[in-house]
């Protein structure tokens, strides 16, 4: 994917950058743009401008924040989770202001390899920027070590709390499979596809060490833990 500059020194790295808020978004977009070896080949504001942009330009790599529009929860991993699926080789660096576990691991979930966790108030400038979307690029990982302490430290304090493991998007997704819906009615719920329910499904059931029994007994345990860890339960 990298393109030469003339004098032969070193590749460009193609970058799309997704961020909603327009202070952010110019302030990094700046960081790219004087960085040499960092092309910015497009910027959006949002998840379907984003994923058009990636389609369009095919960049190297992709610099997104974690919460945009539509919905504000998790865009930043679904646009991850998308490009994993779609377009394996192109990497994704995440930007957040949120050191919570549960998103880093929905980012790895599929592999670290050409992914990146960083923290917003801790990239001290362009050239952190620019050093991590080179390792990024090239397939390898960053993830800040604040977040890293606190994976640490939660694991530590929570050994047997399978639920704090799950995503934002699976603890939806558990919560609406405790209300006795089918896949096809969590999707038309949650406004997301069968099959993006059946992965995440399955992903949730991995973390609750279900992952061997039958789907039927599965499901209902899956809905015996959420409701046991409910105010009540």
């Amino acid at each position: 994917m990298y393109e030469w500059y003339a004098r032969g020194s070193m590749p460009t790295i193609r970058v799309v950058l997704a961020e909603d808020n327009a202070l952010l978004r110019e302030g990094i977009s700046h960081m790219i743009d004087v960085e040499e070896e960092l092309d910015l080949v497009g910027v959006a504001a949002d998840l379907p401008e984003l994923l058009a942009l990636v389609v369009e330009h095919e960049p190297d790599v992709v610099v997104t924040d974690i919460r945009m529009p539509p919905t504000g929860t998790d865009e930043g991993i679904q646009a991850a989770s998308w490009i994993r699926e779609n377009r394996p080789t192109m990497g994704v660096v995440v930007l957040s202001q949120y050191t919570a576990p549960a998103y880093a691991l929905a980012l790895l979930e599929d592999g670290s390899a050409g992914r990146a966790y960083l923290l917003k108030e801790r990239v001290a400038g362009a050239h952190e920027l620019s050093r991590t979307i080179r390792v990024v690029a090239s397939g390898g990982s960053v993830i800040d070590p604040n977040v890293v302490d606190e994976l640490v430290r939660a694991r530590a304090k929570h050994p047997k709390s399978d639920l704090e493991w799950l995503t934002p998007r699976e603890s939806e997704i558990l919560a609406e499979m405790a209300q006795g819906k089918s896949n096809g009615a969590i999707a038309k719920s949650l406004s997301v596809s069968e099959r993006a329910v059946e992965k995440h499904s399955n992903a949730i059931f991995s973390k609750l060490g279900l992952s061997e029994e039958r789907d039927l007994n599965r499901r209902v345990k899956a809905v015996l833990v959420y409701l046991g860890a409910q105010p009540g339960g």
